[in-house]
């Protein structure tokens, strides 16, 4: 019988090498993080593998799955704990290697496997691990899948099943990449900066923007593990400010920067301005509600209002959807309506046909960035940006709140804005107009200004952004009076950034 998990060992003991560790924080709304070594080992690893084997079982998927690993030092190391254990669990295993996670949702069509395990920490920094999982494609795991995987690994309630089978899926990348630029080529030159801050993506998005006909000027696109620049987190200012400093040096058209894990993409404009992706998904939304009339859109409660002011998307018969932050939500909410697309603003982009498959893919968002460029031959990136209304907004922002206490803390800024609002106590100087719940709280005064504070979904952090459709000062005082809020709470810690 296989060990029950410990939610902590010592390392370099002989438990840690005889016991699996699992920490339960490790298992969150819609996939899996831990820090490797003081969270999770190889062990509880091979105890997530045969959690998850079982758990297509109880949900009468076939046992069948792809897997793939992230350019992390210990990735493909954990990766096959995790194969053991699917194997163990009788899951037929089809083995893509190193590669971006949108490969691994590409290979579930490709290969017609039902399930997926990409080994990744995605942007997290260089000691996180993880896996993104789902056994209905385009989707992936909710909260109600991770909840059951989460009893069946902390109690060891497997079902190993036994005759599991493992092959090597060698031409994996090239098959994704030649699906991605089986089309005709671009009809303007278009300069390109691709930055990868030395992440998986780099590996593959030079090739595929050169292939679609892009001059491609790449940019910490060498593989390293230690990524020596910047984290690759296009929502990091110091991952924008490079992908700025290299479009100005160049003269590109356009800055294009991936994340760690491929599937998520930040935009810099040909004058150094970055446009946060929450914009650029109004730019795109515009573009497409030209070409398929009455679209609908799905965005996240982090972004911009302008997606329910904005004088194109109206009179295009376009309407939008604010729904739960979260790759997986959105993912859900645009397969359910039938969206068009759907916007995150940490960049995620979910695109149905024809021009995606539903799921999020950073290089399949720049292709239909590029090709917006290229529908609109006269107008460079900045004018387009410039078409749009003018509002100010953050950079998401992150105070450290554990994940033991975050969700919490969450619920009770909910009920402070909540209560004020009952009373009729102004935030920022002006009533409360409206407050929306579906994921946090994001509150709005007068104005148009609001400000959003959530859980983070991935990491011991809450989120928060604010947004002022009037001024920068206006955006400073939302930011403050959120904070304050905040501070109430003595769980909450430092940002990672901030205004």
């Amino acid at each position: 019988m296989f060990p029950i998990p410990r939610p902590k060992l010592i390392a370099n003991t002989y438990a840690f090498e005889s016991e699996p560790m699992v920490k339960p924080t490790g298992f969150r709304e819609y996939d899996a993080r831990w820090l490797f070594g003081t969270e999770l080992n190889l062990m509880g690893v091979q105890a997530l593998g045969m959690g998850l084997g079982t758990l297509l079982g109880q949900l009468g998927i076939r046992r069948e799955i792809v897997t793939g690993h992230d350019f992390r030092s210990y990735s493909a190391s954990i990766k096959m704990a995790l194969v053991t254990g699917l194997m163990a669990a009788g899951c037929r295993v089809h083995d893509i290697g190193l590669a971006v996670t949108p490969m691994a949702y590409f290979a579930q069509f490709a290969l017609d496997v039902p399930a997926c395990a990409m080994v990744t920490a995605s942007h997290n920094e260089n000691g996180w691990t993880g896996v993104k999982m789902g056994a209905n494609r385009p989707l992936t795991f909710g909260p109600d899948e991770m909840g059951r995987l989460k009893e069946i690994v902390l109690n060891a309630d497997f079902d190993l099943a036994g005759g599991g089978s493992y092959v090597f899926v060698a031409d994996l990348a090239e098959r994704y990449m030649r699906d991605l630029t089986d089309r005709p080529k671009i009809t303007r030159p278009l300069k390109v900066v691709a930055a990868c801050g030395n992440g998986t993506a780099g590996a593959f998005a030079p090739q595929v923007l050169e292939a679609i006909g892009c001059e491609v000027v790449p940019l910490d696109t060498e593989l390293d593990h230690s990524f020596p620049r910047y984290n690759p987190n296009p929502e990091d200012l110091k991952m924008l400010h490079a992908i700025r400093d290299a479009v100005l040096e160049h003269g590109a058209d356009v800055g294009l920067g991936f994340d760690g894990d491929g599937d998520r993409c930040g935009v810099i404009d040909d004058t150094g301005d970055e446009i946060f992706a929450d914009k650029v998904g109004v730019m795109l939304a515009r573009d497409l509600s030209g070409l398929h009339r009455q679209a609908t859109f799905v965005v996240d409660v982090k972004s911009t209002g302008l997606y329910m002011t904005d004088p194109v998307l109206k009179a295009n018969g376009a309407t939008t959807d604010y729904w739960k932050t979260g790759h997986s939500y959105i993912k859900r909410r645009v397969n359910e309506l039938g969206a068009v697309a759907g916007f995150e603003k940490s960049g995620h982009y979910f695109f149905n046909a024809p021009i995606g498959r539903g799921y999020d893919d950073g290089l399949v968002s720049a292709i239909a960035i590029i090709d917006m460029l290229d529908r609109n031959p006269t107008r460079r990136m900045s004018e387009l940006k410039g078409a749009i209304a003018k509002t100010w907004s953050s950079p998401t922002m992150s105070p450290h709140c554990a994940d033991e206490v975050k969700y919490d803390v969450a619920r009770r800024v909910v009920a402070r804005f909540e209560a004020m609002r009952a009373a009729g106590e102004p935030v920022a100087g002006q009533p409360i107009t409206d407050l929306v719940t579906v994921n946090g709280v994001r509150v709005t005064t007068a104005d148009g200004t609001w400000g959003l504070v959530r859980a983070s979904s991935n990491k011991p952090e809450l989120v928060v952004v604010v947004e002022s459709p009037v001024s920068e000062a206006r955006m400073h005082e939302i930011f403050r009076a959120v904070d304050a809020v905040l501070r109430e709470n003595p769980e909450v810690g430092a940002y990672n950034q901030s205004l």
